[in-house]
C-alpha cells in the first residue's frame, strides 16, 4: 500500500492586530451597548425593546389580581351578540389589542370590523353597533374565582341600521 504525500499548503498570513483607534472604537461600541442595556432594564418600557425588558416575560402577575381578557362583538338589531374576532372578521386578537388606544380615539374604526363581517357573512343579521368589552375574570391564588365582570370600554354605533 503506497500512502499519499501531503500537498504543500500555502504559508498563512501573518496575523493583522487591530490598531489603538480600532480598539478603542470597539470597545467604546460594546461599554455604549451595555450602557443601553442596563439602563433599559433599569428605567426601560416594553417600547424600549431590545434594550429594554419585554414585561410580559420579565414580570410576574399577582396571583390576587383580576385578569382582563378584550374581546370585540356585534350587536344585532336584537339584542343578540356576536363575536368579532378571528375568522369572522380576519384579524388577529393581538393585533386587535395592539390597536386599542387608536380605536378609543377613533371608535368609527369598529365599522370596519363590522363592514368586514358583513362582506364574510352575507346571510348574518345586520348589526347595529360594535364594542369592545373587556372581561375582568377575578383570581384568589391564581385561580378563577367564577366572578366576572364585563366593561365596554368602546362602543361605536353604525349608522343606516334600525
Amino acid at each position: 500500500m503506497q500512502l499519499q504525500s501531503v500537498p504543500e499548503l500555502p504559508p498563512e498570513d501573518e496575523v493583522v492586530r487591530l490598531s489603538r483607534s480600532g480598539r478603542a472604537s470597539r470597545l467604546a461600541a460594546t461599554a455604549l451597548v451595555l450602557a443601553l442595556l442596563l439602563a433599559g432594564t433599569v428605567w426601560g418600557t416594553d417600547d424600549s425593546f431590545p434594550f429594554g425588558p419585554f414585561r410580559m416575560y420579565s414580570t410576574r402577575a399577582d396571583p390576587n389580581a383580576p385578569v382582563i381578557s378584550t374581546r370585540v362583538v356585534g350587536l344585532t338589531g336584537t339584542g343578540e351578540e356576536v363575536r368579532l374576532s378571528g375568522g369572522q372578521v380576519g384579524l388577529r386578537r393581538a393585533e386587535f389589542e395592539g390597536q386599542i388606544a387608536r380605536i378609543t380615539q377613533q371608535p368609527e374604526l369598529l365599522g370596519l370590523l363590522a363592514d368586514s363581517y358583513a362582506e364574510r357573512n352575507p346571510r348574518a343579521p345586520d348589526l347595529v353597533e360594535v364594542q369592545v368589552v373587556h372581561r375582568r375574570f377575578e383570581l384568589r391564588d391564581g385561580t378563577r374565582t367564577g366572578d366576572f365582570e364585563d366593561i365596554v370600554v368602546v362602543e361605536h354605533g353604525l349608522d343606516g341600521q334600525p
